[in-house]
Order: structure tokens, then sequence, then C-alpha cells
């Protein structure tokens, strides 16, 4: 590790100091039931402290602190509100070298590659939503002329908001930052794998915020979000994570008729066509594919379709990099890419990794070299690998690993290639790699996703609406659209000019 000595003791502090609390009206507080669960390095499976394992009685506290601060934060003007956030976004730069350290120790995330990158967008999402209070308007409707009739967004109240941990901090600011702005408190149930780092900015934000306008509870979902997404005080659902669990949540929501968002992951394809910029498509795909996050994103290109043609060459270029990468410490700066999230995620991936080199006839790449230092032989280290031949019907490419596993399909046809891409239950992202700008355009337009990209495969940033189609999810996050579609509802108003 070459990380800084006293960010590192200073981020040991906090975790300490963390350890075995929820945060609600402004304070730390221990669970109402004394348990708590471990948090463990991924990257050496030593201790880093525990989270509080919150559960129904938890719940009803932290809503009720959300509850009582709704009324004054919902009356401040909403100028005055993203001022605020503002200020909070402030605060979170200057912490951004130690949220990053606590989330590359707490996730196994490559600092450099990725939780640095993290901590960043969290602060710029802040500062995004923080300047977009001003955009919470209504509209005139000219429907008599002896009345003027009007409409005017108002906050829903008190926002739950379920994370995953797979990008944990930037999730969570797509999801409370325009909550706030809009005028609604928030209570965020943090991923079981990922709750001292969350837990942490929100501890930074309440140095700004009111108390009671953010809170935060750690636990496991059916003892902890379930209980939150029942609470008859909540008024709306986000939630990312997987669609099983969405679908759950879809369901207790309905049962409330209370608004959701969910963000249920993918199964992305990335088309590459004969007339590509090769170099480039190749680029892209070690991006697309996340490999620095060890593929644990809902965006990942984990669905490769190579025109025919181009398939030896493009395999062998994407090898070459991948193998150039190093995997390692998440602490450390020469290191690429970081490990998965926990055993289970760990052994569920390999599991997929086992299957497709049981394939006949499929072609089976484990890039990159595993970490040799003894303090990170019982890492959750997992070789990127890529399977080439893989028919889109096989279960490789048809379900979410969230592993650093792809698969390369070949092609003939355009017209072959769209089919494929849109044989899915998913549709949360897609890329086209090409020059041809007819074909571009008309590719836009054809494939089933919420986030299309052509000849680039970047990740979801703010000011970029963001969602999904079909099993992907409902809603969009990151945009000014999600703030007012999602985070307010709207009144309409009649006043008659006759006395």
């Amino acid at each position: 590790m070459n990380q800084s000595q006293a960010v590192f003791d200073k981020v040991l502090a906090h975790a300490r100091r963390l350890s075995g609390q929820h945060l609600y009206a402004g304070q730390l507080r221990a669970p109402l039931s004394s348990k708590t669960f471990p948090v463990a390095s991924p990257a050496t499976r030593r201790a880093i402290g525990n989270a509080a394992d919150g559960d129904v009685q938890d719940v009803a506290a932290a809503v009720a602190a959300a509850t009582a601060a709704q009324r004054e934060w919902a009356a401040m003007s909403p100028r005055a509100r993203g001022k605020i956030l503002q200020e909070a976004a402030a605060s979170l730069t200057a912490h951004a070298e130690e949220i990053a350290t606590l989330l590359a120790l707490e996730t196994g995330k490559a600092i450099r590659t990725e939780s640095r990158v993290e901590a960043n967008v969290l602060a710029d999402c802040f500062e995004f939503y923080g300047g977009l209070g001003s955009e919470l308007k209504g509209e005139t409707i000219p429907f008599a002329p002896n009345m003027l009739v009007f409409t005017q967004r108002e906050p829903i109240g008190v926002v739950a908001a379920i994370l995953p941990w797979n990008a944990p901090l930037m999730l969570m600011a797509f999801k409370i930052a325009p909550a706030l702005v809009a005028g609604n408190t928030v209570v965020v149930k943090s991923a079981e794998e990922a709750p001292l780092s969350t837990l942490f900015v929100v501890d930074l934000l309440n140095r700004t915020l009111p108390a009671g306008v953010v809170n935060i509870l750690s636990g496991f979902g059916p003892t902890c979000g379930g209980p939150l997404v029942a609470d008859a005080r909540v008024g709306k659902v986000t939630f990312t994570g997987s669609v099983e669990t969405g679908k759950i949540i879809a369901h207790a929501a309905a049962e409330r008729l209370i608004p959701t968002t969910l963000e249920l992951g993918g199964k992305s394809p990335m088309i590459v066509m004969e007339d590509a910029d090769l170099d480039r498509a190749v680029a892209g795909a070690v991006a697309g594919m996340r490999f620095t996050r060890q593929g644990q994103s809902c965006t990942a290109a984990s669905r490769m379709l190579v025109h025919r043609s181009l398939c030896e060459a493009f395999v062998a270029r994407m090898g070459e990099k991948v193998n150039a990468m190093v995997m390692g410490d998440p602490l450390d700066e020469k290191t690429d890419i970081g490990t998965i999230i926990s055993t289970a995620q760990f052994e569920r991936v390999q599991s997929y990794v086992e299957l497709g080199r049981r394939i006949p006839d499929v072609q089976t790449l484990q890039l990159s070299s595993m970490p040799q230092a003894p303090e990170l032989k019982n890492g959750l280290y997992v070789q990127p690998t890529v399977f080439v031949g893989v028919g889109n019907d096989h279960r490789l490419a048809r379900e979410e690993i969230f592993g650093p596993v792809t698969c390369v399909i070949p092609f003939d046809e355009y017209e072959e290639a769209i089919a494929m891409a849109n044989d899915s239950d998913y549709g949360l992202a897609a890329t086209i790699w090409t020059k041809d700008l007819h074909r571009a355009l008309d590719a836009i337009q054809r494939l089933q996703a919420g986030f299309v990209q052509v000849n680039q495969n970047i990740v979801a940033q703010p000011g970029l609406s963001y969602g999904g189609f079909k099993q992907s999810g409902l809603g969009k996050e990151a945009s000014l659209e999600a703030m007012l579609d999602h985070f307010t509802q709207k009144k309409t108003v009649l006043i008659s000019r006759d006395g």
C-alpha cells in the first residue's frame, strides 16, 4: 500500500467512530436492538469495523426524524435549499480523499481508477442539483378567461433511498440530491456490503444540512429495508439493485400506492461494426466492461457483438490491453483492478466462469494476473474473463453476472446484430461503434435501451438522464427530469377572477 499513511490513519479513525451506528435526527445512534454485523476489506479479509443491524424500531425512529424535519425544510425557498447543497458539495470535495480511501477499503474498488473518481462524481452531483432549485416551476394554463389557472410543484415528503453496493456513493447522490432540492427529506438504507462509506458521507452532510433532513440506517433487506418501504410516513421509494428485489419493493409500494424509481441492472450490448475504428472500439470495450470495477456495473458491456471480420483482431487487442492492467491492493496507486465485493458475489461469479469453461468450442481468455502479495492471497480477486463464440441464447449472454465476465459474439449482418442486441429481458444501456452516420442514427432509433451511445462508452454523469427499459427498471436518475418527475408532485390551482 502506498496510500498516504496520514489519510489512511484518519480513515481508520472514522471507521472506528462510525462503527455500529445509524445516523438520524442529526446524531449518530446505536441500533435499538444493540445488534451489529462485521465489515471487512474484500482485499485482505481483515475487519474494518462493524455496521448497525437496523430493524423496525430503528426505521420508525429515523422516519420520525425525517417527518419532523420535512415541514421546515420544504418551507425554505428552493434556491436556499440549493445553496445548502452546494455548501455540502464543497465539504464533500474537501474530504474527497478520505471518502475515496474508505470506499476503496470497504468495497475493494481501486482508489486511482474507481474510488477517487466516484468521490468526485458524488460532490459534482450535489453541486449540479444545488444549482437547479430555480427550475422547480409550474405552468400557467389558458383554461378560461375568468380564471387564473396554474400548476405548482410540491415535495412528496419523506423519501426512502435504498442503495446498492457497486457504486454506493454515486448512486446515493443520484437519489438524495434531487430529493433534497425538491424539498423532501430522506432516509437512506445502505447496502450491507458497503455501509461505512455511505455513513461517512451522510455524517459530513449533516454538518451542513439541518438535523433530520438526511438520515441513514444500515441493516438487511427483510428486517430494515422492508419496514422502511412499509412505513406509512414514507411517500416515495427509490431503489437500485436486482430485478428480484425491485419487484418485491414495487409490490410493497403498490400496496400503498406510492411512487417508485427502480434501477434494476442490465445485460448491455456493444455492437462493433466492420467499419469501426478498431483501436477506439477496443479501448471502449475495456472501459465499457468496467474491468477496473471488476465488471460490477449495471451498464457493463457484457455482450460484445463484433462483426466476424474484426472478431479475431478485436479479441487479441482487448486481451493485450487487459493483460497490461494490474490487479492488486485497492489502496495502491499502481492498481488498475480491485476485488469483488463479497464472498457471496465472488462465488457467484466463479460459478459463471466455470460454466463458460465447460461450453464446447468456446474460447476462454482469463486475463491480467492475480496479485502475488502474501497479504492479498485470500482477497476476492477474479481474473477478467472473456468467452468468445458464446451463443446469444446462452445463460452467460442472458443473465446479469455482475463480475468481470463478458461474451464476444460474432455476427455477419447489421440486422442480425440489432436483433441480438434487443433479444434480452434488459434494456439499460447499449453502444454501437461505426463510422457510418446513417447506420448509427438507425441504431439509435432501434436499440431498446434507455442509455445509448455511439463510438463511446462513458458512465452515467450528473446532467445525463439515466434509466432503462424493460426489466432494467422504472424512471430516470441524474437529471433535471429526474428531480421534477420523480421527487415532486404537481398541483393544479384554479382561481376565479369573479368576486
